[in-house]
């Protein structure tokens, strides 16, 4: 190891240890190219450590408790349902640190150079690492900057830890508050909420917007809205949150809606109103990086900054925060570096929430295809009339949605609410990534009794030729 003045030569730097970062590290490596990587503090980044996997395993436990508790119906009669929060906060943390040690065995078989430390710019080809002993510099022929984001906070309520939390504090419960308030009624805030609202909590959730879920097609929100009902949650939609009052322990939010001014009282408040690209304090201005008007890195399709050899990708770039977009694109820019033909471009991006019941998208809206000029078909199946879905005891709003070209038959969107969303849009990425024909999925023999048979009654009925949805239109004239 080299410090102080002298500095040590990597073929490749990645500065973040997230879902982008070690992905693109690996990527390079596999490439033939001589990487190092800096992560400041635990391997995987928030999604790992503080996001993704911790909140899904906790979901997962909320889930499985409140089925059990509806479950005498279907005559299965469990008493005494409880939630050890330790034992579950410890099962939690062995999930996330399992797959934490695979990803630095996967770095460690590649020969990724790993460094614990934070990372500064200090010219257009070098960086320093301040690590818990030293301060270590490295020169690099390419960067690719991975470093993420932060959870934004409300002015003039800053998170406290105790009143104020924010997801990470919601993801270390240490006991089930009486009465919890979310502001954002977006993925973390649907979620959250209902997970605790399945512990025992009263949760309201408070929202600016006039429409729950307004950036995704307009039935997911209508479901959304009838599905928050059956966990006895309240939605607050038109809220601007202007003050916070505390008393003792607790807090009185203060809101305005369009009928005036309201209160509501509240033993935690979680703040999920979204998240901000981390490029402040890393010395981008150092290397000429331009961000945009909002704050991100500026890239090209090749994820390549306005310094030649300095690559972005993930939170830290435009459009969805989501660890599946870091990932994609960080094997984009080591695919790019390694002189290989590859771009972030004609892609589309899957999202998810893991609400109950699940929420997942891909590609156009009706909506968006209209204001494209674009003329649709849709199709919709719900899952109520799906014989599986019965079999499961699955009583919720849901359905599958495929939106297509009028035209040309191109399926142009997937969008699902319903049991297992997260797994079945699979089938919907495929088909907008490839572009395919409607008839491609009414073609394709699904299994029976499953699940993606809605995707497939769905787009049949683009066509109005569901079996087990009645059409009149399509209805027999051979009986007289």
């Amino acid at each position: 190891m080299v410090v102080g003045d002298f500095a040590q030569g990597t073929q490749v730097a990645v500065i973040g240890g997230g879902p982008g970062g070690y992905v693109a590290a690996i990527r390079a490596a596999q490439l033939g190219l001589e990487v190092t990587l800096v992560e400041k503090e635990l391997l995987g980044g928030v999604c790992l450590n503080w996001g993704c996997i911790p909140s899904k395993a906790l979901i997962y436990v909320a889930d499985l408790k409140n089925r059990v508790q509806g479950a005498d119906k279907i005559g299965l009669i469990v008493t005494d349902v409880r939630i050890d929060l330790p034992k579950l906060t410890a099962w939690k943390n062995e999930v996330v640190e399992k797959l934490r040690k695979g990803i630095a065995s996967l770095l460690s078989q590649h020969k990724v150079e790993v460094v614990t430390g934070t990372a500064h710019l200090t010219g257009e080809q070098s960086f320093s690492v301040e690590t818990s002993e030293n301060v270590r510099r490295f020169e690099f022929q390419s960067c690719i900057l991975a470093t993420g984001s932060s959870a934004a906070q409300l002015p003039g309520m800053p998170r406290d830890g105790e009143l104020v939390i924010d997801s990470t504090d919601a993801l270390e419960p240490k006991e089930i508050p009486e009465q919890l308030v979310v502001i954002g009624a977006g993925a973390v805030g649907l979620e959250m909420g209902t997970f605790y609202a399945k512990l025992g909590s009263r949760v309201t959730i408070l929202d600016s917007a006039d429409k729950l879920l307004p950036m995704l097609d307009s039935d997911i929100g209508k479901a959304m809205e009838r599905a928050l009902r059956r966990f006895n949650i309240e939605l607050i939609l038109g809220a601007k949150v202007t003050e916070l009052k505390r008393e003792d322990s607790r807090g009185a939010l203060q809101y305005s809606v369009a009928d005036g001014d309201k209160s509501i009282s509240a033993d935690k408040i979680l703040v999920a109103v979204g998240r901000r690209p981390n490029t402040s304090g890393i010395g981008l201005e150092k290397a000429g990086v331009k961000l945009d008007s909002r704050g991100f890195v500026q890239v090209n399709a090749s994820m390549q900054t306005s310094t030649p050899g300095i690559f972005a990708i993930g939170d830290m770039t435009a459009g969805m925060m989501l660890a599946h977009k870091a990932s994609y694109q960080g094997k984009i820019a080591a695919e790019v570096i390694a002189g290989e033909p590859s771009a972030f471009e004609g892609v589309e991006v899957p999202g998810v929430i893991f609400s109950d019941p699940e929420i997942a998208t891909v590609g156009l809206s009706e909506q968006e295809a209209k204001e494209k000029n674009i003329k649709v078909k849709a199709g919709v199946s719900p899952f109520k009339a799906l014989g599986r879905t019965l079999t499961m005891a699955e009583e919720g709003p849901g359905f599958v949605k495929v939106v297509s070209d009028a035209e040309s038959g191109t399926v142009l969107g997937v969008h699902i609410v319903g049991p297992h969303a997260s797994d079945l849009i699979a089938e919907g990425c495929l088909a907008v990534a490839s572009a395919s024909h409607v008839d491609d999925l009414t073609l394709t023999i699904h299994p029976h009794p499953t699940l993606p048979e809605t995707v497939e009654e769905a787009a049949e009925q683009v066509e109005n030729r569901a079996i087990h949805i009645f059409n009149p239109l399509k209805a027999g004239t051979g009986r007289k």
